[in-house]
């Protein structure tokens, strides 16, 4: 039978001595210690009328409490919605509207009362053993102004975690340094579970610290990381330090565009190799990785990795054969190696899970080696420090202030942050708005990172024959303002 998560954490917890986690202060948890953390967390899930399928809503930061929290869903068959930390009331109550979890966990004190003050060996584990079941709904934004839960599968996070420790492979002599969120699928797909799936260990790090991340991997003493191009060039901000390649990191995973200088300048000091990948949420695995060797090229997201077809697709729906650029389609098998769908949204599912595989929304160009570019997205969203934002989101919260006529949300280019948010907006006649009060506006109602980064306001927006607002003339029209030393 195909593993489960729950699976997993019972056959490495077999002795008493293959540690699990290290924490900052230097505590380890075992794999033993683990699972009875987990089964005395699935024994208060249970106290509280949590049964197989019921949904559990966490929302922590990284510590040792959320592997508990995770690990104690696997055991009780119910079901992790993780969320972040920094959602505001608003984007909370509309994903708990959605999941309806019986359960919701905000802070470690609650998961103490619910496991009991001293972590022990609970009844027998209730999980079913199915492969096929959602083990966990992750929110992501999409091209709407919501976000929608993707549904994963214990078999979505075994075959995530093996294809990512088969790729780097990793033994259980590696350990993940985890700086990134555990609510988001990064930290969940390729370092938590590549570790799980080979008896490795977790460096679990409360956030990231880009004054903190080199010594964190030495005092911790990791030898993977994974990380995003912006903290990437947040740590290459900071002056460099004698002990900067004093570690045992080998490879250091990053997702989106850095110049080859910085790759280049970030190998040199820390002296690892750095590693492009690119996915979603809802890939699961990573369909594309560089090659874990001299092979790599640093602008580019890989080729597929293993049992993974990636096709690319014209603006007509034809397959490219061969070099050129297209729509990324992924090929596979929904709750396999693709995630499951999203949840009670079928249209979306239908739409985005395509027989033809999953849409990414994403253009890529392919060279004659077979190695894949990233050329731009077609979706309406904005990256910014490793983050999807919906563009749909920021202008809907926005558009409810009542001096706004119409806004549009844009995503510039931004040298540490990838890019930055721009809010072009009309305001309504009669009104007067100021910048910082629309920013106010945003701020109340929007997570920190989703709120822009400035505001613009024109007369009107410019618009396509078939009224559609020219985002391409917009960001063009940033670009000269910026040029000309103007504020944004």
């Amino acid at each position: 039978m195909t593993d489960t998560v729950a699976g997993l954490l019972r056959r490495h917890a077999v002795g008493q001595d293959r540690v699990f986690a290290v924490l900052p202060d230097g505590e380890t948890i075992t794999y033993a210690q683990q699972l009875a953390r987990s089964r005395a967390m699935a024994a208060g899930l249970r106290r509280s009328g949590a049964r197989p399928g019921d949904r559990v809503h966490v929302q922590l930061s990284n510590c040792p409490e959320f592997f508990d929290v995770w690990f104690a869903t696997a055991l009780s068959g119910t079901v992790l919605v993780p969320t972040n930390p920094q959602s505001s009331e608003h984007e909370l109550r509309d994903i708990l509207d959605d999941a309806v979890p019986v359960v919701s966990i905000r802070d470690t004190a609650e998961v103490d009362a619910l496991r009991g003050t001293t972590p022990a060996q609970a009844a027998q584990d209730t999980d079913e053993r199915n492969p096929g079941r959602v083990a966990a709904i992750l929110y992501t934004s999409g091209t709407t102004s919501r976000a929608k839960g993707v549904m994963v599968t214990d078999a979505n996070y075994v075959a995530a975690g093996n294809a990512v420790a088969d790729h780097l492979k990793v033994t259980e002599r590696d350990r993940w340094l985890i700086v990134l969120p555990l609510f988001h699928a990064n930290a969940q797909y390729y370092c938590a579970m590549s570790a799980l799936v080979r008896g490795a260990s977790v460096a679990l790090a409360p956030r990231f610290s880009a004054s903190g991340w080199a010594r964190q991997a030495r005092t911790m003493d990791a030898t993977l990381a994974s990380l995003f191009a912006a903290p990437v060039r947040m740590i290459l901000a900071g002056a460099p330090r004698p002990r900067d390649a004093d570690n045992r990191l080998r490879t250091v995973l990053f997702a989106q565009n850095l110049t080859a200088t910085d790759a280049a300048t970030f190998e040199h000091r820390f002296g690892t190799r750095l590693v492009q990948l690119y996915g979603m949420t809802e890939t699961v695995l990573p369909p594309t990785m560089n090659p874990d060797d001299d092979g790599r090229l640093w602008d580019s997201i890989g080729r597929p990795v293993r049992g993974v077809t990636v096709d690319l697709v014209d603006e007509n729906g034809h397959t490219i054969a061969g070099p050129g650029t297209g729509e990324m389609r992924i090929v596979g098998h929904p709750g396999e190696t693709l995630a499951a769908g999203y949840w009670h949204d079928l249209p979306a599912t239908r739409e985005t899970f395509t027989d033809q595989g999953l849409r990414t929304g994403d253009l890529a160009r392919r060279d004659a080696d077979g190695f894949l570019f990233f050329v731009d997205r077609s979706k309406d969203m904005i990256k910014r420090s490793g983050e999807n934002i919906s563009a749909g989101e920021i202008e809907r919260v926005a558009g409810d202030h009542p001096a706004v006529a119409e806004c549009a949300a844009i995503g510039v280019p931004d040298p540490v942050r990838d890019e930055a948010i721009v809010l072009v907006a009309t305001v309504r006649s009669g009104y007067e708005l100021r910048a910082n009060d629309l920013l106010d506006w945003c701020a109340e109602r929007l997570s920190a990172f989703k709120v822009p980064s400035s505001v613009v306001f024109l007369d009107r927006l410019p618009r396509t024959s078939v009224g559609k607002i020219r985002k391409a003339e917009l960001r063009a029209q940033h670009e000269i303002r910026a040029s000309r030393g103007r504020p944004a």
